[in-house]
């Protein structure tokens, strides 16, 4: 498999109770894509997590990423590149595992402004409004969203069906959110992408 793919994905694996489904935790920085009937699961605060599936195979899968925080927004920014990193990252395996563009669909999620270090930069409205745009310009339809506001959200998507739960966490009992969500931020400003991904 290609070192690009290997790198930035999830292997947190675990059976998840509730559901009584195989599932993966998608940390900040990671995607994930199945095959098969499971689970996909990832908090966010300020980041953003693209669900993409290929409706008619059931092929899908979850990324999580925001933007570095370099405060340029534009589409050709250097920050910008983190974005598109990751969702091309995401759609180039989906389609190496079968799924065909034309049958791509996505709910998008996060966003939230949860850290005060990163409210003045206003990171989640950019990166809501990047995945947006990003999609726009692929011609990938949004099905659903839930975007903004102040509220983590814990996110369940199973690709296989295309369905989504969406948690809010009115009320978080420990830091972990916000400290892999700065570790993260200070990592992209810290290591420079590597390599540029195109989509096929």
């Amino acid at each position: 498999m290609d070192a690009g793919f290997v790198e930035h994905l999830a292997g947190n694996r675990y059976f998840d109770p509730t559901f009584g489904a195989e599932a993966v935790k998608v940390l900040p920085g990671e995607y994930f894509v199945t095959t098969t009937d499971m689970l996909l699961v990832t908090v966010l605060g300020s980041c953003v997590s693209a669900c993409i599936r290929d409706k008619a195979k059931g092929i899908g899968g979850m990324n999580h990423f925001m933007l570095a925080d370099s405060g340029e927004a534009g589409p050709n920014s250097a920050s910008a590149r983190y974005g598109t990193y990751a969702m091309e990252i995401l759609i180039n395996h989906l389609i190496k595992l079968g799924a065909r563009r034309d049958n791509l669909e996505a709910k998008i999620f996060g966003g939230g402004r949860v850290m005060a270090a990163l409210s003045s930069s206003n990171v989640g409205e950019r990166n809501s409004s990047f995945v947006l745009d990003f999609l726009r310009t692929e011609g990938i339809p949004v099905m659903a969203r839930d975007l903004l506001d102040v509220y983590p959200r814990k996110v369940y998507f199973f690709p296989n069906t295309g369905r989504v739960l969406v948690k809010k966490l009115t009320r978080m009992h420990n830091d972990t959110l916000a400290k892999r969500e700065r570790e993260y931020a200070a990592r992209l400003t810290e290591t420079p992408i590597a390599g540029e991904v195109e989509l096929f």
